[in-house]
């Protein structure tokens, strides 16, 4: 009775399995598309941040090409586009997005910063326009400001970089923009402030560092800031500060500073020595 037993055991087992297999390879499939959706989910999420630009473009080009109603694709096509400054094909790409019936507020921030990307202030203020005022975002406003700059509306301008400064955990980028606006106005003790501002949120910003130089310089203040810089650093902005003496009419100031960046720069430095040489002819 024992053997008869096994055996009669085994053979149960054995038609459960299959009597499994038929019923649940449907709920087996669709478990798996739930896998390979996540995986996906995370592959776009990868690829429209930290992978090679043209890499992500070349990826969601494909992926376009196999769905083109998924607008979650679409979406990081410009994205990637933009990221790989492809502007203008980004402005077609995003301009399909917002008229997906799904797009989003954010989708119209996005194309309003591809369309400055690409010059086209007019239009990207109008998209701007189109959000609604509950939709309140560092880009958002970041991007007002810049709108609100090219169309010389100060006063709106500083409230748009006043209001994205304290959306932020990293305004580095917008002081640096607000900075720029007071010294394009003139105001340069502001633009002054604002540089140093950004500076000490990130030292290693040197579009600020240099304008700095530039905002002092623009005053007859030809000594460096006392910022956190490196050699080359320190030599590119004697060479910025050389530059803008040179436009005041202190061609001598200009032509010491030139020769303080020749020798403070580790390498050659060829710009610094070309700007000399034209000085000197």
């Amino acid at each position: 009775m024992r053997p008869i037993f096994r055996i009669t055991a085994v053979m149960s087992v054995a038609l459960a399995v299959s009597a499994c297999d038929q019923t649940s390879s449907a709920d087996v499939d669709r478990a798996l598309d739930g896998v390979n959706v996540i995986d996906e989910t995370n592959l776009n999420d990868i690829m429209m941040t930290v992978a090679d630009a043209d890499e992500a473009v070349v990826y969601f080009r494909r992926a376009v090409q196999d769905h083109p109603d998924r607008i979650d694709l679409r979406r990081g096509l410009a994205a990637s586009l933009v990221r790989a400054r492809m502007n203008t094909e980004a402005v077609s790409q995003w301009r399909r997005v917002v008229a997906h019936p799904d797009s989003t507020d954010q989708d119209l921030v996005d194309f309003a910063g591809a369309l400055i990307r690409t010059n086209d202030w007019d239009e990207a203020e109008t998209q701007l326009d189109l959000v609604p005022p509950t939709f309140e975002t560092y880009e958002r406003y970041r991007l007002e400001a810049m709108v609100a700059d090219s169309n010389q509306e100060w006063d709106r301008a500083d409230s748009f970089y006043e209001t994205a400064v304290g959306l932020t955990m990293r305004p580095a980028g917008v002081l640096n923009n607000w900075g720029f606006s007071r010294l394009t106005r003139g105001d340069h003790e502001a633009a002054e402030r604002l540089f140093m501002e950004a500076i000490n949120y990130d030292p290693s910003l040197f579009t600020a560092k240099n304008n700095l130089v530039l905002a002092r310089a623009s005053r007859g203040q030809y000594t460096l800031p006392l910022v956190q810089m490196t050699q080359i650093e320190r030599a590119q902005l004697l060479h910025t500060m050389a530059l803008a003496a040179i436009r005041r009419g202190d061609v001598d100031i200009g032509r010491g500073l030139l020769e303080d960046a020749i020798d403070t720069h580790p390498q050659h430095f060829e710009a610094a020595v070309r700007a000399l040489q034209t000085l000197e002819t």
